[in-house]
């Protein structure tokens, strides 16, 4: 038994995390590579893929950064020390790249060209008109807003601000000074980068690149110097804050202290245009302190995620997928408040298929009813002007109780999240913020109401964040209930969070950090035990990642003992699927689809009993050993079989998934023979036909005749 339980646990028999989310951006990648796709969509897969990869490098790359300066040798679950990590990212990340701008000039330009869209890649080629037009536009537009930036004795290097692209220059005086100096601007981001220009009608619409403009009249900025040699370049920073929390004071001034030293942190990759002049770059690489490894020498414009607003570019409505409008809820369909509704039954909510107003009216209708007392939420992300907070703020000015958690650590949302935390503190709602330590990173309203029968509870419990602009992107489960166990479980949930105390047990709620890991290793043992005794046995579970050792051991150990286990997990996976004798039972899919998947759902087949489970954790130590997260049960049948159908339909995708292989790359499913389902398109489907059904069962009037009153004189 020893050996198995060692097979379970050899590094071998694990993806390094790392590795395993660069193949995620390769599933993405491949999206802007699929030629059956609207073209538009194919522009927006390749600026994410751009995105995705900033972040990457911001976060995870300067991490083990730091780990490596701090001599840090741990090795990672696949056995991989920082320094290794570094090493197999430099060789991946520079592939990628190098896919990435072949897909932008060999297949997408021709096809932008095409279709009425000329992308003009270099100022050299604009004809006399557009040359005219651009030199106009600079003299009117970019020059008074560029501040170039001469080095000299006198002048230091300029501090290069993370992720601004900027032109570097080589200087020679007219005077005849055979020494040159460097000199840079910074390509202005309150300007639009996307300009349109003059184009012959036959050939659609042209457009130029901001840098192209600039470099065109990069000599009217020097105009004492001869500029022997000019060319783009963008650095990354390391922008992961280390707070000590124990140590802060003030958590709000900490974070905004750090927040500032994010713009200047370490430099730690830097993309310059291939052709860049030798001495330029010796420049570069010399004053930012940058390694060759992290230099990416780039075909084509730095920073493609300006594609997303190519994609927002109007009259070109017939190259994108049409824009679904989010239905209606069919339990909501009725003259009753949304408090009577709920009480009819729980409510279960599917965004972006169903509209998130539901959640947006539950905060709303509370904060107006006279006989809600109380109102408590969880805060991780929100929308830049949120009708959430705007409801709390009112619902404190009727007099109410408004207690607000605002996780101020959401990474890359801290400053938004300070701004509202400071609005709602001056509204008069009670403002936590977090705990120390630890994330808070659950979904969770309380609502407290009083009723003829005495005080009741109203809950809202979700997988996505309070955001109701990501809501139209995310997909992502809710539920409304009042459920009385549900209620006092949030009740202690929010006791907890503002430092009263922990429960001495939980009625329906599962919370991490304490007691969530243990409930889904139980869950997953208890499945294996049914195996070994030819019970039923099936797990099937959706996540955004799974890297967690000790929940993969137990997948591999209950694999081992033949339970049957099928997963969606839209980016990381540690674990390696369809290996004989350990994971021949696991399937792994993900999704990758005009919506990003987000939902964590666990169904527990439980010996014919069957358990679901919605919450906000994925598998990752992070979720359950650092964050609040919280699992709640789905107990109504006609909501389980929702949710059960959700995932049937995503493990049965076969035009949006790949399937994991057991080398851990990812391809898609064979289709021949087989019908097409691509469960987001399905899901939108269902979403308007259940709202059609609704109306036919409640609108008598459709089929009523009215028959006029005739005088009978």
């Amino acid at each position: 038994m020893a050996d198995i339980d060692e097979r379970f646990y050899n590094p071998d028999n694990y993806v390094n995390r790392e590795l395993s989310w660069l193949e995620f951006n390769y599933r993405v990648l491949s999206e802007a590579r699929d030629k059956n796709l609207p073209l538009f969509e194919r522009l927006k897969f390749l600026s994410i893929t751009s995105s995705n990869l900033d972040e990457f490098f911001m976060v995870r790359v300067a991490s083990l950064k730091d780990m490596v300066h701090a001599k840090y040798t741990k090795p990672d679950i696949a056995g991989l020390k920082p320094s290794e990590q570094l090493e197999k990212i430099g060789v991946k990340t520079h592939e990628m790249v190098a896919m990435q701008y072949s897909t932008y000039n060999r297949s997408i330009l021709p096809a932008l060209k095409q279709n009425g869209l000329c992308v003009v890649t270099t100022h050299a080629d604009l004809n006399a008109e557009q040359g005219a037009y651009v030199d106009e536009y600079f003299r009117e537009n970019v020059y008074p807003v560029l501040t170039p930036m001469a080095v000299d004795s006198s002048r230091p290097f300029p501090l290069i601000r993370n992720k601004t692209l900027n032109i570097a220059a080589l200087l020679q005086k007219k005077s005849g000074e055979e020494d040159l100096e460097f000199a840079m601007v910074q390509v202005p981001s309150v300007l639009p980068r996307i300009v349109e220009i003059p184009s012959d009608r036959k050939s659609g619409r042209s457009v130029i690149l901001l840098e192209e403009i600039i470099e065109r009249n990069i000599g009217s900025m020097f105009l004492n110097y001869n500029v022997v040699a000019y060319s783009p370049f963008r650095i990354m920073r390391n922008a992961d804050l280390t707070i000590d929390e124990e140590e802060a004071v003030d958590l709000l001034e900490e974070i905004q202290k750090q927040l500032k030293k994010r713009q200047w942190g370490e430099a730690i990759r830097l993309e310059i245009d291939e052709k860049m002049d030798k001495s330029l770059l010796k420049i570069l690489k010399r004053e930012l302190s940058i390694s060759s490894g992290d230099i990416y020498e780039i075909g084509g414009p730095l920073d493609l995620t300006f594609l997303m607003k190519m994609y927002g570019l109007e009259g070109f409505e017939h190259l994108k997928a049409p824009k679904y409008v989010p239905q209606r809820v069919p339990a909501l369909m009725n003259e009753d408040d949304i408090f009577t509704n709920i009480r009819k039954g729980d409510i279960l909510l599917h965004h972006p298929y169903e509209t998130f107003g539901p959640v947006v009216n539950f905060v709303k209708s509370a904060a107006k009813d006279p006989d809600v007392l109380a109102i408590k939420q969880t805060l991780y992300r929100v929308s830049g002007n949120s009708p959430i907070i705007a409801a709390l703020a009112e619902a404190a000015d009727n007099g109410k109780q408004v207690s607000v958690l605002v996780e101020l650590k959401a990474r890359f949302d801290e400053e938004n999240n300070i701004n509202w935390a400071k609005k709602l503190e001056k509204a008069g709602c009670h403002v936590i913020y977090g705990l120390v330590g630890l994330k808070t990173h659950s979904k969770i309203t309380l609502v407290v109401r009083r009723e003829e029968d005495g005080i009741r509870r109203y809950v809202h419990l979700g997988t996505g964040n309070y955001n109701d602009s990501t809501a139209k992107l995310y997909t992502d489960l809710g539920l409304m209930t009042c459920n009385p166990q549900i209620g006092e479980d949030a009740t202690a949930v929010f006791n907890m969070l503002s430092g009263y105390s922990e429960p001495l047990h939980w009625n329906k709620l599962v919370v991490a950090p304490i007691w969530l890991r243990n409930r889904f290793l139980k869950m997953i043992r208890r499945e294996t035990q049914n195996a070994l005794k030819k019970k039923p046995a099936h797990i099937m579970a959706k996540m955004n990642s799974l890297c967690d050792k000790e929940i993969a051991a137990a997948l591999y150990e209950a694999s081992c003992a033949g339970v049957k286990i099928e997963m969606v997990i839209r980016g990381i996976c540690c674990l390696k699927a369809g290996i004989p004798n350990l994971s021949e039972n696991i399937e792994v899919h993900s999704i990758v689809g005009n919506f990003l998947e987000h939902a964590r759902v666990f169904y527990f087949e439980n010996d014919g009993s069957p358990e679901i489970y919605m919450g906000s954790a994925d598998w990752m130590p992070r979720n359950l050993d650092k964050r609040v997260e919280i699992m709640f049960p789905v107990e109504e049948e006609s909501l389980k079989e929702q949710v059960m159908h959700v995932l049937k339909v995503q493990l049965e995708d076969n035009v949006k998934a790949h399937i994991l292989k057991p080398d851990g790359t990812y391809e898609k499913p064979d289709k021949r023979g087989k019908v097409l389902v691509c469960s987001q398109d399905q899901f939108c489907e269902e979403a308007v036909k259940n709202v059609e059904a609704e109306l036919g069962k409640m609108d008598p009037v459709s089929n009523r005749v009215f028959v006029p009153v005739i005088s009978q004189n």
